[in-house]
């Protein structure tokens, strides 16, 4: 009698399980939210580097990762065509070193480096939805250490938070 119950039982769930499979809530872990019938296509314009501070391959890793981002979070198909569905373009305006944690002998114990960018993003099947933002995002390091000896990692970091702050803000539609 205790293995029929037991088929009986199994036999009940499975043949619910399909049911509730309907109610079940999705989310979509990117946190993009795209009308694909609308959006197709987005093309990147370059950010040159507009900061007193100068680090050379800080350009390229930003529009290496943004340009990822959408590849891999979307989608959209990255073109480069300025007349594409969205653009973002834009500068990096700031690349700045500041002392944070002073110790007990009046030096800075921690440095933060900050980078900011500025981003014009366009939308050109409703230019009511464009914007002009700035973002920052800073890696504090222990002033000990050289900054060319940190710079490639921080940077790497900085811009990873730069690009998810930055898809938040525009395809994220947060």
């Amino acid at each position: 009698m205790t293995r029929l119950l037991k088929i009986l039982v199994v036999t009940a769930l499975l043949s619910v399980l399909p049911l509730m499979h309907g109610c079940l809530p999705r989310y979509t872990l990117n946190g993009a939210s795209i009308d694909y019938s609308v959006y197709r296509t987005i093309s990147f314009g370059e950010f040159p580097i507009r900061a007193a501070l100068v680090y050379p391959p800080l350009q390229q890793l930003f529009e290496n990762r943004m340009s990822d981002m959408i590849e891999q979070q979307t989608r959209l198909r990255v073109v480069d065509n300025v007349n594409s569905d969205l653009r973002m373009e834009g500068e990096i305006t700031g690349y700045n070193l500041s002392p944070q944690a002073v110790g007990e002998d009046a030096y800075a114990s921690q440095t933060r480096l900050t980078i900011t960018v500025r981003v014009r993003y366009i939308n050109n099947r409703k230019p009511e939805l464009s914007s002009d933002q700035t973002f920052s995002a800073y890696r504090d390091f222990s002033s000990s250490e050289m900054l060319t000896d940190v710079q490639d990692e921080l940077c790497n970091q900085i811009t990873k938070d730069l690009s998810d702050l930055i898809f938040n803000a525009t395809l994220g539609d947060w």
